[in-house]
């Protein structure tokens, strides 16, 4: 099977950025490749209409986020009925990154969302509020309460906490 060449180049442009998404949400690495993977395979199924779309990558994204939270939700089902068995996993191959990732992982899955579609995709308060189904404002409190969290968790300047 050979891939569309519009697909390719889609793919290869956007892949690393959504990586790097889903891999500060997760925390895993493997488990980011997995569900990136998984978006665009989708995407490619469905090529044709998913090229016509204002913003496939977008569409790539929304897939990716999906399998993400459905992948944590049955994680936390699993961890809970194991919590005795399951060991903490430890991922990351320096300190700064280990640092964040723990960092990432205190906050709740709809402030670890907003942080990483902020500063990792580099969307606005308004497309984050759209992609989530949220008010602006929501939008804006999930930020400001992460950074907060952040900062004592990583013992960042205040000057970082106050940045929109």
């Amino acid at each position: 099977m050979t891939v569309a060449p519009d697909f390719a180049e889609f793919y290869s442009a956007t892949y690393p950025r959504l990586l790097t998404q889903l891999y500060a949400f997760a925390g895993d690495r493997a488990d980011a490749q997995d569900l990136v993977q998984e978006a665009f395979t989708r995407a490619f199924a469905q090529w044709a209409t998913v090229s016509t779309f204002d913003d496939p990558v977008g569409w790539v994204r929304r897939v990716a986020w999906n399998l993400a939270i459905s992948r944590w939700r049955r994680a936390k089902r699993l961890l809970h009925a194991r919590r005795e068995l399951v060991a903490d996993d430890v991922p990351g191959p320096d300190e700064l990154s280990l640092d964040l990732v723990r960092a990432l992982r205190q906050l709740t899955p709809p402030l670890r969302q907003a942080v990483v579609l902020h500063y990792l995709a580099d969307l606005s308060v308004q497309e984050i509020a759209a992609f989530v189904g949220a008010p602006d404002g929501t939008v804006k409190a999930r930020l400001h309460r992460a950074r907060t969290t952040l900062s004592r968790l990583l013992s960042v300047d205040e000057e970082w906490v106050s940045h929109d």
